[in-house]
């Protein structure tokens, strides 16, 4: 069904006719289950399970030199939260809730947000794991739980943990660091001492220029920063950027500035001032080729049954269906085919395979 992005329960419930697709996969009897039966089901199976066949899936590729890491040499472990569904009338036990203010009336909105784990090498992004946030916490703690079960289940695969703003905080840097891996973060306005401090002490240092992508890049490196409730000292990188835009519009060029700080504990013998600056940019790996591709091609918001477990089992199937497709279509299609179909014409090749079979063979008038 994920494989095929029918999207829904019920959508695969009316290929039940078509047998011969089934028995290859099932079996001799291809039965498919009612859509009531899979979303019961859902509720009784256990998410590790699940998380076993994503371990599998990295142990193969692991093995077959399949996962390399960037020219930096530093594999990144991006965490970030998604939020799958919001809703004022539906809710279940493992439900966030928030109040809405509409005009002068008050609503109580019920919720749920997940913490998610991706893999970034060299040109392979894979989606490893994810953690629901629970009632009466933030992100941060989720992520926290999130993180100590990857290191567990893939303790030599990442180097470095980068994330955004929220997670600059002293205690998520010292547990990253006591499970022994370095950590990147955005650092912005809200911890404003750090943020003074590192603009103040970039003024007295030399700018390196540098290109990135289709960026004119300066930075500047400040080391052996202390920070108030952190044992230890971590480092600073600020970038001024400057780029350009083509406004669909007008058609007019328009140049383009943007200015980052990023806190990290790998010290300049690690990372150089242009890793630490592709990291920092690399964060977004996971919005544009996880969660964007994830909910508009995947379904990945879809609720197809309303309790916590029943959710977390189909989040879990729809990364290892995304993962599968596309280490399918870069790892085993050869470059010249690549050239000529995309990665969302081969997903519409497996769905046509599942209704060209199921449709039968054609009479003739």
């Amino acid at each position: 069904m994920l494989l095929s992005r029918l999207g829904s329960l019920n959508a695969l419930e009316q290929s039940r006719p078509n047998r011969g697709v089934w028995r290859r996969i099932l079996g001799e009897s291809g039965d498919v289950p009612s859509a009531d039966t899979l979303a019961r089901i859902q509720s009784q199976l256990d998410p590790d399970a699940v998380r076993d066949l994503l371990a599998g899936l990295y142990a193969r590729l692991k093995r077959g030199k399949a996962v390399p890491p960037p020219p930096h040499g530093l594999m990144a472990l991006v965490i970030d939260g998604h939020e799958t569904t919001a809703s004022y009338r539906r809710c279940c036990p493992g439900c966030l809730k928030r109040q809405i203010e509409a005009g002068s009336t008050t609503r109580t909105q019920h919720y749920h947000r997940y913490a998610v784990a991706l893999l970034a090498g060299d040109g392979v992004e894979l989606l490893l794991d994810l953690e629901a946030q629970q009632p009466g916490e933030d992100e941060v703690a989720a992520a926290l739980r999130l993180l100590e079960r990857v290191a567990r289940r893939f303790p030599r695969a990442f180097d470095v943990v980068v994330a955004d703003a929220l997670y600059t905080r002293t205690a998520f840097f010292q547990r990253v660091r006591a499970l022994g891996k370095h950590v990147l973060t955005v650092l912005k306005h809200e911890e404003w001492a750090l943020t003074k401090e590192v603009e103040d002490l970039s003024r007295e240092l030399p700018a390196q220029e540098m290109v990135l992508g289709a960026k004119r890049v300066r930075c500047w490196d400040v080391g052996d920063l202390p920070w108030p409730g952190y044992e230890g000292t971590v480092r600073a990188v600020r970038t001024e950027e400057t780029g350009s835009v083509r406004r669909q519009l007008t058609k007019t060029v328009e140049e383009t500035h943007s200015s980052w700080i990023w806190l990290t504990t790998l010290t300049p013998s690690q990372a150089s001032t242009r890793t630490i600056a592709m990291l920092g940019h690399g964060r977004w790996t996971i919005e544009n080729q996880g969660f964007n591709e994830a909910v508009n091609a995947w379904h990945m918001d879809h609720v197809y049954h309303h309790e916590p477990r029943a959710m977390e089992i189909m989040l879990l199937l729809v990364m290892l269906a995304f993962d599968l497709l596309h280490l399918f279509y870069d790892r085993n299609l050869k470059p010249a085919l690549r050239r000529r179909v995309s990665l969302q014409h081969v997903g519409r090749e497996v769905t046509a395979n599942l209704y060209v079979a199921s449709a039968g063979p054609r009479t003739s008038t």
